[in-house]
């Protein structure tokens, strides 16, 4: 790939001037070009200038995966705006304090989604006495079908999709123009909120510049290209629908393919029709689609490339998705918020590789691991795994305390996370450190413990948290996803691990569930399950 432009305007206008009548995105049964896309931007753009809109605001886009998303995102990015991604699963006082938290001047948000009517959300959460109000003007999008004749009359404080377009007739493409060349590449891009795994979440701010040359990283290791039909499962709030995902797509000319939701039916009669060839995602997908039973009536021969994590992916699950998905390239990545992409497999890995590891640095990162003491660990020694390079986050938004205590001086970042890197620089995850739970004085990392669980074949997927326990303080509790019609007993898993790992390691007590609880970038909420096992009675002392 040549030296990528450096505002989200330049990468606009340089994919519609390339790729011209191209396709750029297929949403349902729209399809526009990359000069269709780049024109209804443009007129977005007049409109939020037209609706007040100036440098440095900030616009949210609380939006399932539709071109909506786009068009508002870009439009704002290229008013010179600041984008805020609003997470489609959060409850209306979670997204009004992302608004108030940034001073949202606009909102897009559905008509109504999956029975949801969002601004309803937002305006019985500010009705709350000790609520802050709701300030930012709500743009109804009509995101689901059955909305679009709807006819319903705005009330104050909101207008339609069609009725702020309608406002680009009052700024001219000139003025609105002018706009969009004065973006810097130093200015900020996004402020992406953290998953909220732990504690309340902070927004991660990065540039222009720095969201680009990650989405440029990625595309170059993952070789991306514009013959590629690129499905994105992946929320567009999140950086992996995001800036692994629709920037990759404008960057490189590929066609996108959003999806509003996951649904295996959809996703295979998608696959075989608009010839998907790259299809990122958890691993739980891949999961799904293998064992869908009607796999095997459709043509899935174009599939080529599958980037996955977020989750321990088997051996022979990649061995599957090889023999049986036709791919070719299969990739895991390690990366978050406030770096986006950190690492990635190289194409032509081998099984274990991509299996074991979460690749190596990219996108100009440099990878080291701090040991107990402060020094660098060796190859295969774990301790916390830190970053520095040109892409990390400029900072947590209005939170300088927090932007300290995560960012060294000399720039390095604490991740929080807990790894190794072996000889060839590939690292491994070995867990979260607040994830990590003491019995009787030995730390116990989950991953590792899931790691060894997920060699059972009745093992579908698991999730291990520290429990109460009034001798050892606490000890492992496993909840397990077993796999149709073989599930496991107790005594199986217990044992297994007893075969596998020290005795402190080993679950106490498993718990067999239908699903585990992920938030929309594919991660176990470790959070909820740990509720879940203090509201569980303290278990009696037990022997290590």
């Amino acid at each position: 790939m040549t030296t990528p432009p450096h505002t989200m305007g330049a990468v606009l206008d340089a994919a519609a001037k390339r790729y011209g009548d191209r396709l750029a995105v297929i949403d349902g049964p729209l399809r526009l070009s990359h000069a269709e896309l780049a024109a209804r931007v443009a007129a977005m753009r007049r409109a939020l200038i037209a609706a007040g809109v100036q440098a440095g605001d900030r616009v949210a886009v609380w939006l399932p995966n539709t071109v909506h998303w786009l068009i508002a995102a870009l439009g704002a990015q290229t008013a010179g705006a600041s984008l805020v991604p609003v997470n489609t699963r959060y409850t209306g006082h979670e997204a009004l304090d992302v608004l108030y938290r940034t001073g949202a001047r606009i909102v897009f948000l559905p008509d109504r989604f999956l029975g949801t009517d969002y601004l309803a959300a937002l305006r019985q959460a500010a009705a709350e006495p000790t609520a802050p109000d709701l300030r930012a003007l709500a743009v109804r999008v009509p995101v689901e079908a059955a909305e679009q004749g709807a006819g319903r009359v705005p009330d104050q404080g909101e207008v339609t999709w069609q009725q702020l377009l309608g406002r680009a007739e009052e700024v001219s493409e000139q003025t609105a123009a002018a706009r969009a060349a004065e973006v810097s590449p130093e200015d900020v891009a996004d402020i992406i909120f953290t998953s909220g795994t732990t504690g309340v979440p902070k927004g991660a701010v990065s540039t222009h510049r720095q969201a680009i040359a990650v989405a440029a990283a990625w595309a170059q290791r993952a070789e991306v290209a514009d013959s590629d039909v690129y499905m994105i499962i992946a929320p567009f709030f999140h950086t992996f629908g995001y800036k692994a995902g629709w920037l990759v797509a404008l960057l490189t000319g590929a066609t996108m393919v959003p999806q509003l939701t996951f649904d295996v039916d959809r996703v295979l009669d998608q696959i075989e029709r608009e010839r998907v060839t790259v299809l990122p995602g958890p691993p739980t997908i891949f999961t799904q689609i293998l064992a869908h039973p009607g796999r095997g009536q459709h043509d899935l021969s174009s599939l080529r490339l599958a980037v996955t994590g977020a989750a321990m992916v088997p051996v022979a699950l990649i061995e599957r998705m090889r023999s049986e998905l036709t791919f070719e390239t299969i990739l895991t990545g390690y990366g978050l918020t406030e770096a986006v992409v950190v690492t990635l497999c190289m194409p032509g890995d081998d099984a274990a590789t991509v299996s074991g590891t979460s690749g190596c640095a990219a996108a100009d990162f440099e990878i080291r691991i701090a040991g107990a003491d402060g020094r660098d660990a060796r190859p295969g020694e774990d301790g916390e795994i830190q970053l520095r390079g040109p892409n990390v986050m400029v900072g947590y938004l209005d939170d300088q305390a927090a932007t300290l205590a995560a960012v060294e001086p000399d720039g390095w970042l604490h991740t929080g996370d807990i790894g190794h890197l072996d000889e060839r620089g590939y690292l491994t995850i070995t867990d979260r450190l607040k994830d990590m739970f003491t019995v009787g004085g030995f730390n116990v990392y989950p991953a590792e413990v899931e790691n060894a669980i997920m060699l059972l074949d009745s093992v579908a997927d698991c999730a291990v948290v520290g429990e109460p326990d009034e001798r050892l303080g606490e000890v492992g509790l496993a909840y397990i996803v077993p796999r149709s019609g073989r599930e496991p007993s107790e005594q199986e898993v217990i044992a297994h691990c007893r075969g596998r790992l020290a005795n402190f390691k080993v679950p106490r007590e498993v718990v067999f569930v239908n699903e585990l609880p992920r938030n929309a970038g594919g991660k176990v909420v470790k959070g909820e399950l740990r509720e879940r096992a203090r509201g569980r009675s303290p278990r009696p002392a037990t022997v290590a």
